[in-house]
């Protein structure tokens, strides 16, 4: 959770690899414990507790019916405040570090339910001035993973697309899924965006950025 900004002197020195690339599931997607939640043909008005704005947004978008309720605590408090014929939604990551994976019923697809900026990632911050450190990091840092980050950072970093809106990216290959909604969460952008490689793939996510933004502000989605 670094900020879009960092403090003066200060860099991000290191990336790790989202998890396994070649593994079933993807560790910076949302999953979800429970049954149906991202699906239209499920039970209608399904409780889900859920205390991210970007997982109500896409959730609600999907399925207008679900009801939302608060949440709140760790991964082993919120698996228990799983409501009977209810679901809850949570990072593979999260689930993942704390050994819990069998609680997972289904991934959600990164398309849909576009992942937090950075989500399933471990950066590592560091004083720009210390070469040492950054160095040490630098041998431990994946370069793809890193360069993901960046271009997610690029459009979260945009005028008022701050960490308090209902915001998601993520950099997958080629392309980057985008999600925006507004603050009441009524209005709703998201896009797939093809990447380009290199130093492109930062300004095609800032213009992106800028498009979702306009869109949900001036209300023309």
């Amino acid at each position: 959770d670094s900020g879009v900004e960092l403090l003066r002197g200060r860099r991000v020195g290191r990336d790790q690899l989202r998890g396994n690339q070649d593994a079933e599931r993807q560790p910076e997607a949302d999953a979800q414990s429970g049954r149906d939640v991202g699906q239209r043909r499920g039970k209608r008005d399904r409780v889900v507790p859920v205390g991210s704005r970007r997982r109500r947004a896409q959730l609600a978008a999907a399925r207008p019916d679900l009801q939302f309720v608060e949440l709140r605590g760790n991964i082993d408090t919120r698996l228990t405040k799983l409501p009977p014929g209810g679901a809850l939604v949570m990072a593979v990551a999260a689930l993942e570090i704390v050994g819990l994976t069998e609680r997972i019923a289904d991934v959600l697809p990164v398309e849909q339910f576009v992942p937090a900026v950075g989500q399933g990632c471990v950066a590592v911050e560091c004083r720009a001035d210390d070469l040492v450190t950054r160095d040490a990091l630098e041998a431990i840092d994946d370069p793809t993973t890193h360069h993901a980050v960046r271009v997610e950072r690029a459009y979260l970093g945009q005028r008022g697309a701050g960490c308090s809106r209902p915001i998601g990216a993520h950099a997958d290959g080629d392309v980057l899924h985008t999600f925006l909604a507004s603050d009441d969460l009524s209005r709703v952008h998201r896009e797939t965006v093809p990447l380009v490689g290199g130093r492109g793939d930062h300004e095609i996510a800032v213009r992106a950025a800028q498009v979702a933004l306009a869109a949900v502000d001036d209300g023309t989605v």
